[in-house]
């Protein structure tokens, strides 16, 4: 009896040990290791969440420079065209890099056509510039929303896998048995859904960006059309 009891009461410490031991090495899973548990779909994921983010930085950097406008450009534009300067007046938008002065730049080459002519030049030189500045986003658009599916395909093989195994296991399956068919159908799903999330409001930021350009765009059109027809002083 006794050497029962003993061994009951040591065997306690060395059960809870190996549960420590369990508990640990559960504890210490990083983000690396459930990565790798995803599956090969986690490759193609990873490679469009880099060109998201590269496009997103590029995109949002040139949107930045666009969307920057000397408050004066216009006041001097509208000074050497009012003094007869028109050369001066094109000079200075060739030397303005920005999306505005290539607008006026093509309004003042030309000037003394019909309006109509001069509205058209610059609307066609406007929807250059806007095609331009959307240069990459088709990329955040296919990610935004093929992502998710692509993490919903690694939830079905996963499935697929952890049934296919305790198929082949029969009475003998364990939790342990079908556990990497559900860490691939859980962890696509959560990869897919985080970079197609971000893929979507890095698009929708983007695109909101753009829009204050092309107001502005077409406010300094109109401005400079009203230019045309004011008096010469």
């Amino acid at each position: 009896m006794l050497p029962l009891l003993d061994a009951a009461i040591n065997g306690a410490p060395l059960a809870a040990a190996a549960a420590a031991e369990s508990t640990a090495a559960v504890a210490e899973l990083s983000l690396w290791d459930l990565c790798l548990r995803g599956g090969a779909l986690m490759i193609p994921l990873a490679l469009l969440s880099l060109i998201c983010v590269y496009v997103f930085i590029e995109r949002a950097i040139a949107v930045y420079k666009a969307n920057r406008l000397d408050d004066s450009f216009m006041k001097r534009i509208r000074d050497y065209i009012h003094e007869g300067e028109i050369e001066s007046a094109y000079n200075l938008c060739r030397k303005t890099d920005s999306p505005y002065s290539r607008l006026i730049a093509k309004g003042i080459s030309r000037i003394g056509r019909p309006v109509n002519d001069i509205m058209g030049a610059i609307e066609n030189t406007g929807n250059i510039e806007i095609a331009n500045l959307s240069k990459g986003l088709p990329w955040l658009a296919t990610t935004a929303s093929g992502a998710p599916m692509l993490g919903f395909l690694g939830t079905v093989i996963g499935m697929v896998q952890a049934f296919y195994s305790i198929a082949a296991q029969g009475n003998s399956a364990n939790i342990s048995t079908f556990s990497d068919g559900i860490y691939t159908a859980l962890v696509t799903t959560v990869a897919g859904l985080i970079v197609g999330v971000a893929a979507l409001f890095a698009y929708n930021y983007l695109i909101a960006r753009i829009n204050t350009v092309m107001n502005r765009m077409e406010s300094s059109t109109m401005e400079f059309m009203d230019l045309l027809n004011e008096p010469a002083r």
